[in-house]
């Protein structure tokens, strides 16, 4: 895949930007022994550390697993091609996804069984197993190179996208069950010219059940579209880009508390250099910021990935390029679109960010830069805002009166109470950062709290109860 950097690096004339109080810590320079070139944002699991992927490195220089702490230790867990002609895939670019279990799982665009990528489960101590290979139906009609994450569904299995092949040809959307039962929901190119779109770029689930997620090629005129997509296969184009309000969206959306989606672009807008975008469930797409807008792009240039909305209600991200040392960008924006650029990287501390960025339950933002660092092989960095505090996770994020759920946060040592919705719960503390609770009855939809001897935690998103 080309990366398309259109800004032209000039010397930068400095803004006077009032940032808030932050911090900003490179945490690990990869040296390509634990791994190289991270493509892929992190996840936070069960034990409060954080994993993730490298796209190389590793002991046979195909990427890896790794597990990294907040404080900054690190563990690679696996090496990918340690099984002959790669059959256990290699060169991951996508991120993981944890199950309640403590399970991770993920994908990787090359090598399994036909050499056309695979979907894979890490259990968080590093036992790698191989749920699928693509190219496994007759002329790869079950699509090739799962280049983004997969998504893990309220119903418990686990969805996702390949960039190629399919029934068309233009990818397909799939879904795979955690044992690896495997079906093709859609292919991309069904119709005419592509307008459905290809190449699509992840997904994510909205709180009415569906899928959302964008395509990089294809739509009405053929630079991308946001799409929507039932879990029985029938999907809707509801957006596709024209260059004036964006193209190329290489990432995800994300859901706001408000029910939009907000993602971006990664080129277009008007100074062609990429954009962020609000769009509603349905269809009406609003441009947001246009990068490279302020002098010598020092608000950066190229989203690479997508957004998280953290739990002051802002969004946060990254740009690949740009900023004020021309190395990319992480920023601030509003749900208006009022834009900060909270840091430029300096290469030293990392450059060509590619992933999104995660806001870990202690309220910090964690993330990985593509290239740069002490060994030029990329980082992991976090950063601290005044405005972004603890808070507690539950996984999954719905369920049923009496289902079972695992709450993620931190000091959760001595709780004395947890409540979904202002129902009380019965609980069970496991560590200092897991707590296992049921559903109380008479609970509703809303946000589950959670009593420590240090203040009350409430989770990031509400709680959705269903029948």
């Amino acid at each position: 895949m080309k990366l398309r950097v259109t800004c032209v690096l000039a010397g930068f004339l400095a803004l006077a930007v009032s940032l808030p109080a932050q911090t900003f810590t490179t945490l690990q320079s990869f040296d390509l022994t634990d791994g190289a070139a991270p493509e892929a944002g992190l996840v936070e699991g069960l034990n409060g550390s954080l994993y993730g992927t490298t796209q190389q490195g590793g002991v046979n220089s195909a990427g890896t697993v790794f597990e990294i702490t907040p404080a900054g230790t690190l563990t690679t867990l696996y090496s990918f091609c340690s099984v002959g002609v790669c059959a256990d895939g290699d060169d991951p670019v996508a991120g993981l996804v944890v199950a309640a279990n403590g399970d991770l799982y993920g994908t990787t665009p090359g090598g399994g069984a036909n050499g056309a990528g695979t979907v894979f489960k890490i259990t968080a101590s590093g036992t790698l197993t191989t749920l699928y290979s693509f190219c496994s139906a007759s002329a790869c009609t079950d699509g090739r190179h799962p280049i983004t994450g997969l998504v893990l569904a309220t119903n418990g299995d686990l969805y996702g996208t390949t960039e190629e092949d399919g029934a068309k040809g233009g990818g397909t959307v799939f879904k795979i069950t955690p044992s690896g039962t495997f079906t093709t929901l859609y292919s991309f190119c069904s119709l005419s010219d592509c307008a459905d779109g290809e190449e699509a770029w992840g997904l994510i689930q909205g709180t009415n059940g569906n899928f959302y997620g964008t395509t990089l090629g294809g739509g009405a005129n053929n630079v991308g579209t946001v799409f929507e997509i039932t879990a029985a296969g029938v999907l809707t184009t509801l957006h596709s880009f024209d260059t004036t309000d964006g193209a190329d969206p290489f990432a995800g959306l994300v859901q706001a508390a408000n029910g939009d989606f907000y993602g971006t672009t990664y080129i277009g807008g008007a100074s062609g250099n990429g954009t962020v975008f609000k769009i509603t469930p349905s269809g009406t797409l609003t441009t947001l910021h246009t990068f490279c807008s302020e002098a010598e792009c020092g608000d950066g240039a190229n989203p690479y990935d997508g957004l998280v909305q953290g739990t002051d209600g802002n969004f946060y991200g990254t740009t690949y390029a740009e900023g004020a040392n021309f190395y990319g960008t992480v920023f601030e924006i509003t749900p208006a679109g009022a834009l900060t650029t909270l840091h430029s990287f300096d290469s030293a501390d990392g450059e060509e960010t590619r992933a999104g960025l995660v806001e870990d339950t202690n309220g910090i933002l964690y993330g990985t830069t593509y290239a740069g660092g002490g060994d030029f092989n990329g980082t992991v960095f976090s950063l601290s805002v005044a405005s972004l505090g603890p808070f507690a996770e539950t996984l999954p994020t719905s369920g049923k009166v009496g289902a079972t759920v695992k709450i993620l946060g931190n000091n959760l040592t001595g709780t004395t109470k947890v409540t979904f919705n202002g129902k009380t719960a019965v609980f069970r503390v496991t560590s200092s950062t897991l707590i296992t609770a049921t559903v109380p009855t008479g609970a509703t939809t809303g946000f589950v709290k959670v009593t420590t001897p240090s203040g009350t935690l409430t989770s990031n998103t509400k709680f959705r109860v269903s029948p």
